[in-house]
């Protein structure tokens, strides 16, 4: 991917990630000498979701973005899930992510389709 400009939002990576099974696949990892601020992952399917469920986060908390969540509502292929942890009034307490750290998506359920891309978004600074 193309670098960020610094302190702007943008798309940090676009990964296939499995739904069909329990797994762990990489979704980026923090540049030297920046940090990152996730605000948003966007799911586009390539098959029914079924009952598949993911979280999102840094190698070792693997929640510390997004705590488990059930994509049964995207049920055919190009259904589009944002995936962001916000609350209807309380304010978001999320992470700064560290150079080095590694984002990854846990799919702790898997039993949809293999072919799913998933866009990270976020700010580097």
């Amino acid at each position: 991917m193309a670098d960020l400009l610094e302190n702007t939002e943008g798309l940090l990576s676009s990964t296939t990630v499995a739904l069909n099974a329990t797994a762990q696949t990489v979704l980026y990892t923090v540049p030297t000498g920046k940090r990152l601020i996730i605000t948003k992952a966007i799911i586009i399917l390539g098959a029914d979701a079924g009952a598949s469920v993911l979280t999102i986060g840094a190698s070792g908390s693997a929640t510390d973005f997004l705590a488990a969540q059930t994509l049964g509502s995207l049920d055919a292929q190009y259904d589009v899930g944002i995936l962001q942890p916000i609350p209807n009034a309380t304010t978001v307490i999320s992470k700064s992510y560290a150079a080095a750290t590694i984002i990854h998506c846990d799919v702790t359920t898997g039993s949809g389709g293999a072919t799913n891309t998933m866009l990270l978004f976020g700010i580097l600074y």
